[in-house]
């Protein structure tokens, strides 16, 4: 492609020049910038920046890709980069990629770039545009969302981590791998944005005033694992396997993308009043083709038996019914756990029957798994007419 400058959507896109170099600099030490971009420099000197400027973006247009300045279109303030590389001529696809200086981040410009750029790969020759994100880059994501891409997979360990960004290596010394989320936006897809089937909550959480729901993120991981390290969360947990550290911190990372891709929407319990952690909610929507999700649950010792889990799965099952396409929740509890059963009912579930054998247990053992199910038209203890939902069993991995 030959160097174009395009401006469109409130943000102009041009070539690189010098004196871009100090902010490109800036931007490329964030550590978000240097978690998510692979390979780059540590630190990030000025002196960097011009080599990329003068030879790294130059050799971007003679490999048939791009690489452009994201800029204010009234002033010129650099707000970031967007590229397109990897070219793949006999498959008619290639590659973009994009990052922002902080100050510009949340303004809809990565969006606007991504959409520009794309649209330009699209009209010149290539049929197939992919992105490559991080799994715990949610605001990588998001953009790709924004800007019309489908979620097509994961490739295992496609790119190379770091010890500061990934954690440790393997033990061998070699680098870490990590994983990566693909996108990509075909010639004749429709516009942005990609429906979803999970939307984000109202004002970001749910509340009726004695508990508030709100997303499962990075910063929980000390409460999760010490809640799903109790012995009786671990006895109802899927499987019932103590959780390792490690792989708490992985799942509330992944947590925010999961939800973003419709496949479960993770939530913290919270005491409404001092926003404290009191217990972990989740909805599974295992089966979007037939309308059909589940959810499970898991409180600390000292904030049971005071209705939360109630108010929880209600506020959740009364978002889920309104805001998506599941028309029927279901919940299973072992037989023992009468507790449990007590909250289904509650929450307006019926007991549907005993599912012999259905759940893994303890050396090599089934369990059986004892099913509730709700719909839209079930009743609620509330009187509001409103369904609700709920689940015996800890948070399923």
């Amino acid at each position: 492609m030959e160097p174009v400058e395009i401006t469109e959507g409130g943000i102009r896109l041009r070539l690189l020049l010098p004196d871009d170099a100090p902010a490109v600099a800036e931007a490329c030490n964030d550590p978000l910038t240097q978690r998510f971009v692979p390979g780059m420099p540590q630190p990030y000197t000025v002196a960097d920046a011009l080599h990329w400027i003068t030879e790294g973006s130059t050799a971007a247009w003679d490999a048939g890709g791009a690489a452009w300045a994201i800029a204010d279109p009234d002033n010129d303030e650099l707000l970031g980069c967007v590229g397109l590389s990897r070219a793949v001529p006999e498959r008619r696809q290639i590659e973009i990629g994009y990052w922002m200086v902080p100050r510009a981040r949340g303004r809809g410009a990565a969006t606007a770039a991504t959409v520009a750029a794309t649209g330009h790969a699209l009209r010149n020759g290539f049929d197939r545009v992919e992105l490559l994100t991080d799994g715990a880059n949610i605001a990588s994501q998001r953009v790709a969302v924004a800007a019309g891409f489908t979620h097509e997979g994961v490739r295992r360990g496609a790119a190379l981590g770091s010890a500061t960004a990934g954690g440790p290596g393997p033990a061998d010394g070699a680098a870490p791998r990590d994983d990566l989320v693909v996108w990509a936006r075909l010639a004749g897809d429709p516009a942005g944005p990609t429906p979803r089937a999970l939307p984000d909550l109202p004002g970001g959480a749910l509340t009726d005033g004695v508990v508030l729901l709100r997303p499962l993120g990075p910063d929980d991981a000390e409460f999760a694992y010490r809640l799903q390290s109790l012995p009786d969360v671990v006895a109802t947990s899927v499987p019932p396997v103590t959780p390792t550290r490690g792989g708490i911190e992985t799942q509330c990372a992944l947590a925010p993308g999961k939800w973003l891709l419709g496949r479960r929407a993770d939530l913290v319990i919270c005491d409404a009043a001092t926003g404290t952690p009191t217990g972990r909610l989740g909805l599974y929507h295992q089966e979007p083709e037939i309308g059909q999700a589940m959810i499970g649950y898991s409180m600390l010792p000292q904030w049971r038996g005071r209705g939360y889990t109630v108010r929880a799965v209600r506020l959740l099952a009364r978002w889920a019914f309104d805001n998506t396409t599941i028309a029927r929740l279901i919940a299973g509890t072992l037989p023992g756990n009468t507790s449990s059963q007590r909250v289904l009912e509650r929450a307006g579930f019926t007991r549907e029957g005993l599912l012999r054998g259905r759940l893994p247990g303890p050396d090599g053992t089934r369990i059986d798994d004892v099913q509730y199910a709700l719909l839209p038209a079930g009743p609620a203890d509330d009187g509001s007419g409103q369904a609700a939902i709920g689940s015996a069993n800890a948070i399923r991995p």
